[in-house]
């Protein structure tokens, strides 16, 4: 005969009863609505990788510049440049974004019209101003003689430049000494200048652009004049040029 179960052994049945069901519901199969949805995630997903992407078109100004620059046009790049250092400002602002993008097809196209960009880039307007402020640091490498010619009128556009046009002015300076040591002396006042004024941020940018321009004492005393700002500045901006000079931060930040 086949003893009877005594009420432990019950009990202890019970509950592996329970949790094997407990298992076979949690192992089980999601409900149809969320399968459904599940599928129609993954189709979806599946047509738009299998999607081809369409190619952006190129803006007018994108358009209207390579033409100009393959001579299909009947605007020349100096009638940009007059249009650019114009009064009209809604045409003198297109005039900008053709030329931008006439500087990346083809830099030395621009060349050109160095000096309407020296005359717009410390003006008020600031849709020319963004625009020579993209052009003549490059020039400065690509044509330093001609850009050299309009240092007297950059050098006294800079105060009341625009934060672009200021922008531009350094890096153009920068360009200028890279390109030939002569230029440091000529530059270098007007360099530290604006690493003294510069806001934090722009403290950042314009170290890495200015100290490497530079060479021997002319580049020692710009380094002074970024370094003497670190105890003034927030940390964080301070620890970035810290970083970018090999230095480390006075006791005031530890």
């Amino acid at each position: 005969m086949t003893a009877k179960k005594t009420g432990a052994d019950a009990s202890s049945t019970d509950d592996t009863s329970k949790k094997t069901s407990a298992s076979k519901a949690k192992s089980g199969k999601k409900p149809a609505a969320k399968r459904k949805k599940a599928a129609a995630k993954g189709a979806k997903s599946a047509t738009s990788a299998d999607k081809p992407t369409t190619p952006k078109k190129p803006s007018a100004a994108a358009e209207m510049a390579a033409a100009v620059v393959s001579g299909e046009s009947d605007k020349t790049i100096t009638d940009l440049g007059d249009e650019l250092a114009g009064n009209k400002k809604s045409v003198a602002a297109q005039a900008a974004r053709v030329l931008d993008e006439v500087v990346e097809l083809k830099p030395d196209a621009v060349v050109p019209i160095i000096d309407r960009y020296a005359a717009v880039i410390g003006g008020p307007a600031r849709r020319p101003a963004q625009a020579a402020a993209k052009a003549l640091p490059l020039m400065a490498r690509v044509a330093p003689a001609r850009v050299a010619r309009h240092l007297p009128k950059l050098k006294e556009s800079y105060d009341d430049a625009t934060t672009p046009g200021k922008d531009g002015l350094v890096r153009t300076f920068a360009g200028l000494c890279t390109a030939s040591v002569a230029y440091q002396k000529r530059l270098e006042d007007e360099l530290n200048k604006a690493l003294a004024e510069a806001d934090a941020k722009t403290l950042i940018q314009w170290a890495q652009v200015v100290l490497p321009a530079l060479k021997g004492e002319p580049h020692a005393r710009a380094r002074q004049t970024v370094e003497s700002r670190l105890g003034r500045i927030p940390k964080v901006h301070a620890q970035k040029i810290a970083d970018f000079l090999g230095i480390k931060l006075r006791l005031r930040y530890r």
